[in-house]
């Protein structure tokens, strides 16, 4: 998220891009490069709330498409991320035969995948045990808005 030359390099490459994308917090790099102002986005949902403070308006699902922007949520949202993106390029034919191809025919054995389904313990053990890296990361964020956010 502070790295200039790589936040140049995406504004760049945005400017002439057919799509934008990112999955999980990859989100943020694209908002500290100015990518998201505007426009609806996900991220992993431990930081969902740190994609307004680039301009973007959060939105927990898996998968946001706004425009030519595609955000996917935590990491194993990156499958329904990368089978949406097939569907976009090449249709929804050729993104259902690439599903079951690799067999995605997702069965999770616990209710447990999202904050909204995960036992309230949990979520709240699991926030407690990451709240410095999420301040960390608040911070950086904010940095990263103010010094590079055009």
């Amino acid at each position: 998220m502070e790295d200039r030359k790589v936040l140049e390099f995406l504004r760049h490459q945005a400017r002439q891009a057919k799509y934008v994308t990112s999955v999980c917090t990859g989100a943020l790099v694209l908002g500290a490069a100015g990518l998201l102002k505007g426009y609806r986005a996900t991220t992993h949902w431990l930081s969902l709330e740190l994609l307004p403070i680039f301009g973007a308006t959060a939105v927990p699902d898996r998968v946001v498409i706004d425009r030519n922007r595609i955000t996917g949520g935590g990491v194993t949202a990156g499958i329904d991320f990368a089978l949406t993106i097939a569907g976009e390029l090449f249709g929804v034919e050729t993104a259902k035969t690439i599903q079951l191809m690799i067999e995605y025919n997702p069965a999770p054995p616990f209710a447990c995948g999202h904050p909204a389904t995960a036992d309230a313990a949990i979520v709240g053990e699991l926030r407690r045990k990451r709240a410095p890296l999420q301040a960390a990361r608040l911070e950086q964020a904010k940095r990263a808005a103010g010094l590079y956010c055009e």
